[in-house]
């Protein structure tokens, strides 16, 4: 996610410094070169020796060492993205008037690339004017100001202050800085995830749809650059990336409004979801009680959403539909690609081994409306999701 870019990891007295290990190896096993700074405090908290060992270059603690110059002004004009990790009271202080005493404020002042802080300290000295006001003095220069968490601190007190997690610092700094190009620009929008209709006020009619594979392709989008859009179902997770918009729905008529809605500004439309195909006629408003040995629920059909949106779509969208069959399965998918006026549609067999519902991984036959076919062969649903996104740009 972070191929080939350049990052710096500063480090501060903070007991949380040991999570910079973790987070240098992270940055690594994303595809970052790394380079690290420490102040001279941090020594006590966290050694150079490991973070060299996992960055595999040397640490800079001083200005020069072995007559050896350290030259923080060509580190800072190296970087693609510092990250201050952690940043003590005293570290935001000298960086936000300018006083610059160690290795670590001298690169930042000298960086010219993105900076992102992540504070680390008692919730006391956290919350302090002082502190707040030089956080929100750096905010003005455009550094991004991780949040901080909430859980027990070095004082033994609980509250705000914990460092951001290095997993969570990794997701800031590839929303920041490493996403990709070759969609930008374009509209993605993706349904996801199944739909509850009504019996009553604690029953309904589902599915079971997990989601999973319409959240790896936003996010497979999103990497690449794109605006992405995501209608969910009721699902248990939600996408990475703060930057995908999220319109959360519960039924298939809820799913029909916001498609409608959402379609006419997109790019690419793209329907993972498993909508359901029938509801309830009536909702009692009451739970239904048990009292015979039967129950009759008269169903009626929902609006089939992709083959309106079919009917609706212009010239430079397109639309892509997703099909889970159990038998004839070819036959079927090729009926819904021409019925339902479709660019393409990707297939899903629940007889095929590690693919359907549920799954962490799938297999996907994707069939287009100018006669191509392409097999996806079984493979995380990330994996698929990226194959899926380097399909469709070969059609743009």
């Amino acid at each position: 996610m972070l191929q080939g870019k350049k990052i710096i990891v500063g480090i501060s007295a903070s007991i949380a410094a040991y999570k910079a290990i973790l987070l240098v190896r992270l940055l690594k096993k994303n595809g970052a070169e790394v380079r690290v700074v420490m102040t001279q405090s941090a020594k006590d908290f966290v050694s150079p020796l490991v973070l060299s060992t996992f960055s595999n270059h040397p640490v800079w603690i001083d200005f020069h060492e072995n007559n050896v110059w350290n030259n923080h002004v060509e580190l800072g004009l190296w970087a693609d993205a510092f990250i201050i990790a952690p940043a003590t009271c005293n570290t935001l202080s000298k960086m936000a008037n300018g006083l610059c005493d160690n290795i670590v404020i001298a690169t930042y002042l000298s960086a010219r690339c993105p900076i992102f802080i992540a504070p680390a300290m008692d919730e006391d000295m956290y919350k302090h004017p002082s502190t707040q006001q030089n956080l929100a003095k750096l905010q003005s220069f455009g550094n991004h100001i991780l949040s901080v968490n909430t859980g027990f601190l070095a004082s033994g007190l609980h509250g705000e202050g914990r460092m951001s997690e290095p997993e969570e610092i990794l997701l800031e700094l590839v929303e920041n800085v490493g996403r990709g190009r070759s969609w930008q620009g374009e509209k993605v929008l993706i349904s996801a995830g199944p739909t509850q209709e009504a019996i009553d006020p604690v029953r309904y009619i589902s599915n079971h749809s997990s989601g999973k594979m319409g959240i790896s392709l936003a996010e497979a989008f999103y990497l690449q650059g794109a605006h992405v859009t995501v209608i969910a179902g009721p699902m248990s997770f939600k996408p990475k990336f703060s930057g995908i918009n999220w319109i959360p729905v519960v039924s298939a008529k809820d799913m029909e409004q916001a498609c409608l809605r959402e379609f006419p500004s997109s790019d690419w439309t793209i329907m993972a979801a498993a909508v359901a195909d029938y509801r309830p006629v009536t909702v009692a408003s009451e739970k239904i009680k048990k009292k015979e040995n039967t129950l009759e629920i008269s169903l009626e059909k929902t609006t089939d959403i992709l083959a309106t949106l079919g009917t609706q779509k212009r010239s430079h969208q397109k639309l892509i539909g997703f099909a889970l069959e159990t038998e004839n399965e070819e036959a079927h998918a090729l009926d819904k690609l021409q019925r339902k006026k479709l660019d393409a549609i990707v297939l899903n067999s629940l007889k095929e081994l590690g693919a359907g519902f549920g799954m962490d991984t799938n297999q996907v036959h994707v069939f287009t409306s100018s006669g191509e076919r392409h097999s996806l062969s079984l493979k995380s649903k990330e994996a698929i999701a990226q194959e899926l996104v380097n399909l469709f740009q070969s059609w743009k």
